[in-house]
């Protein structure tokens, strides 16, 4: 077998702080939540969105809830600051949202950006130049004392700006891109000197944004920078510290969780992930992480096949089927095992008085995201007999009773087998219906009437029914008259005395398909004879004993 060579790549560092305190911290409110999908989450399409589709995400962002959205780089290209204009001019922005745009710190760039938010009530302007060793190194050829003057020359610029825009409602964004790459001292050394430059208070904050630009270690290591920046920076009240989570590792949620734990108290991301490379932070997945903890996530995914279609109609990426929470398969179950537990613990769920969700293998209530209990059992060549019958029961109102399950299971597992395909609710009750209510070969019920004539009512052993039935079999038709001590005792009576089959009923259950009084009744029975064949049947008819009888001829039909 090759061997990859793993010599070449070098582990990345720890850092230095063993009474680390983010461990034992617990996530009680939501952060601070900023979308990125109409900057980061765009410029990572391979076909951008137009003005409008990118007014129709915006307008999708605000019903969700999201109070900070960066809308773009309007100084990047003529699309994106149309756009920005579009929804200033046209006075889209709620007065409780906040537009964001991205600028190079670059002063004909930031210049281009206020030229963009003029006139908009809120505004943040994210200011930002990389900062990494490597980005140093090999892209600029700077120094560390060249690369925080660049830092410092923007963020005096964009104060300026804002004070000769009269507008106190312009805050300010710093990101030392790369801060994963970039050594912790000097990432603070900037920070502070960009804090300086603001003139940062408690009452007029600075945002500085921490990005994971490119996800380079594992989630606590990430989690140690966020608390040891938070311990050494100065004025931590006249800061918010904000994180940037990239899925290079594919682990941004945890990054991102982790560093709340650290002392974060802003998280950037987008929807289903969207982003360069391996994409963003998924604010998604985040929220309804905190949503199953009891948590206010502060963001409505309550409609959530209403933001998957907007999503692609405007993105033109689709979501994995498998994407947590969202995807079209995640509330499904294949396996035999899973379906059981889920059907179980549905029930028990819709009788329990506390109303705390606790049903095996979701960890949601798929109602809350919009989604049905339909769709939560699906049928193939891995699907167990309680799955059949819970889609039976949710789908059609058909209860096929415990001991009855594993005799449909096998019908439903020999066609799975052999077409290796998924059966669709509709397909496994048009199989039972042939299985059981079309089996009318050799025996078909004609005609049955039933009187009751008991001297004694209260006595309960008595033969006291009659019917009067005629059954068409393969040979001829069987006419007869027999009792018993019910319906189907005299039925059984009848049909053995003239067919020379010695059973008996072994298993019967009935209920009725529906609520109404003209709703239709289904019988279930097991049957087993003398020479040790069992075989199961189900009948339907608007009265219990007829569908009870029906369903003893069915499961005669059936022996083999």
């Amino acid at each position: 077998m090759k061997r990859m060579n793993y010599r070449k790549y070098a582990p990345y560092p720890a850092v230095d702080i063993p009474d680390r305190t983010w461990p034992s911290n617990r996530i009680t409110k939501a952060p601070i939540w900023s979308s990125v999908d109409l900057r980061d989450g765009n410029q990572a399409l391979p076909i951008p969105m137009s003005v409008d589709e990118k007014v129709a995400m915006f307008k999708l962002l605000v019903s969700i809830g999201f109070k900070e959205i960066e809308v773009g780089f309007p100084s990047a290209s003529a699309t994106e600051f149309a756009f920005v204009r579009r929804l200033v001019e046209n006075q889209l922005i709620p007065d409780d949202v906040t537009i964001q745009v991205l600028t190079q710190s670059r002063e004909h760039l930031i210049r281009r950006s206020f030229e963009a938010i003029r006139g908009a009530k809120n505004a943040i302007v994210h200011l930002y130049n990389s900062t990494s060793r490597q980005q140093r190194d090999v892209v600029f050829r700077m120094s560390r004392e060249e690369i925080r003057e660049i830092a410092i020359s923007g963020t005096r610029l964009v104060r300026t700006l804002k004070e000769e825009s009269g507008n106190p409602g312009i805050r300010f964004e710093y990101s030392p891109e790369s801060f994963t790459g970039t050594e912790l001292d000097y990432a603070l050394e900037v920070c502070h000197a960009v804090m300086d430059t603001w003139g940062a208070t408690a009452a007029n904050k600075v945002i500085l944004n921490l990005p994971s630009t490119v996800e380079l270690s594992m989630p606590n290591i990430y989690a140690d920078r966020i608390e040891w920046f938070c311990r050494n920076i100065k004025d931590r009240e006249a800061v918010l510290i904000s994180v940037h989570a990239h899925n290079d590792r594919g682990t941004a949620v945890a990054t991102s969780e982790l560093a709340m734990l650290a002392g974060a108290d802003r998280i950037e991301g987008a929807l289903f992930g969207n982003g360069e490379r391996c994409g963003n932070m998924d604010i998604v997945t985040m929220a309804l992480n905190l949503l199953t903890q009891g948590i206010d996530p502060e963001l409505d995914f309550s409609d959530m096949p209403a933001v998957r279609e907007t999503y692609r109609r405007c993105t033109r990426m689709d979501i994995h089927p498998r994407h947590p929470y969202a995807g079209e398969l995640v509330y499904t179950a294949f396996s035999g095992s899973h379906q059981d537990a889920i059907s179980k613990g549905m029930k028990a769920h819709s009788l329990s008085a506390e109303g705390l969700w606790d049903v095996p293998y979701l960890p949601i209530d798929p109602q809350d995201v919009g989604c049905t209990y339909e769709a939560i059992v699906r049928i193939n060549s891995q699907s167990g007999k309680g799955g059949i019958a819970y889609v039976l029961d949710k789908e059609y109102g058909i209860q096929i009773p415990k001991w009855m399950q594993p005799d449909f299971g096998n019908v439903v597992q020999e066609v799975t087998d052999r077409t290796g395909e998924e059966l669709t609710p509709g397909q496994i009750h048009e199989l039972f219906q042939k299985e059981y209510i079309g089996a009318k070969s050799p025996y078909l019920l004609k005609k049955c009437q039933i009187s009751w004539d008991d001297a004694d009512p209260d006595a309960n052993d008595e033969v006291a029914t009659t019917i009067n039935c005629s059954v068409q079999s393969s040979e001829g038709e069987i006419a007869f008259k027999a009792t018993g001590n019910g319906p189907l005792d005299a039925f059984v009576r009848g049909m053995a005395s003239h067919t020379g089959l010695d059973f008996h009923v072994d298993e019967y259950a009935e209920h009725a398909i529906g609520h109404s009084s003209d709703a239709l009744a289904i019988g279930y029975i097991r049957i087993a004879c003398a020479d040790g064949r069992i075989s199961c049947g189900s009948g339907i008819d608007s009265n219990i004993s007829l569908a009870s009888i029906k369903a003893i001829v069915s499961a005669m039909n059936r022996l083999h």
